[in-house]
């Protein structure tokens, strides 16, 4: 079995992969470190997957940032900037869209293969009642629309494909450092092991859904 980490060498990918060794997989991972993947430079990501040949049993796009442009997310209108919200569309939309772009020829055509894409529910504009977040939010939603829309393609090609947006909660990582206060946080080693779990259980007749770390369905 054969698995594709991207962001690897992060909290969450860096415990996928290591849990899915243990397992006998076999891990390929892409990252800035690694490959040079820079989603603000998409010439990169062109570059960096020029090397990777599937196919591929299961891919996990574990990216992202909360702070856009070095400015955290934004609590009012009046803080939006242009800078910021191009830099969180680059990050959290365009890069990880760049990647599903490969998809078609890194899964199977004939066999299972299964996609997480991490997204947040603060994406979910049906389950928003606090407001705020602006920037991230619009990327996050922005994202789980090119999800569900490569889903229903990729379901016409390789009907055993399974593509879901997930949101694993907040993570005690580096990219939660700010916002771990206020949040209960799971540690990278069972964000993995919660991820691979709804992994398990999804099926081709879940594909292009939005699911959080307990298996719950989010909203759009």
């Amino acid at each position: 079995m054969r698995a594709l980490i991207i962001g690897h060498t992060g909290g969450i990918g860096a415990a996928l992969s290591a849990n899915l060794r243990a397992s006998g997989w076999q891990v390929i991972g892409v990252s800035r470190s690694t490959h040079g993947l820079d989603f603000c430079q998409p010439d990169s990501i062109e570059a960096a997957f020029a090397t990777i040949i599937g196919p591929f049993d299961l891919v996990v796009i574990a990216t992202g940032q909360l702070d856009g442009a070095g400015a955290p997310p934004e609590k009012s209108l009046k803080a939006v900037t242009a800078a910021a919200m191009a830099d969180q569309f680059a990050v959290n939309t365009i890069g990880p869209a760049m990647i599903l772009r490969q998809l078609p020829r890194l899964l199977p055509k004939n066999s299972l293969s299964k996609v997480a894409v991490l997204t947040a529910r603060v994406g979910s504009i049906a389950d928003n009642k606090m407001g705020g977040w602006y920037s991230y939010r619009a990327a996050k939603a922005a994202l789980n629309q090119m999800v569900h829309t490569a889903a229903i393609e990729l379901a016409r090609s390789h009907k055993q494909s399974c593509v879901i947006a997930y949101h694993p909660g907040t993570v005690a990582t580096k990219f939660t450092t700010n916002y771990q206060g206020t949040n209960k946080t799971v540690l990278p080693k069972v964000a993995a092991q919660n991820i691979l779990r709804i992994l398990e259980i999804v099926t081709p007749e879940n594909t292009g859904k939005f699911y959080d770390w307990r298996g719950a369905e989010i909203p759009w």
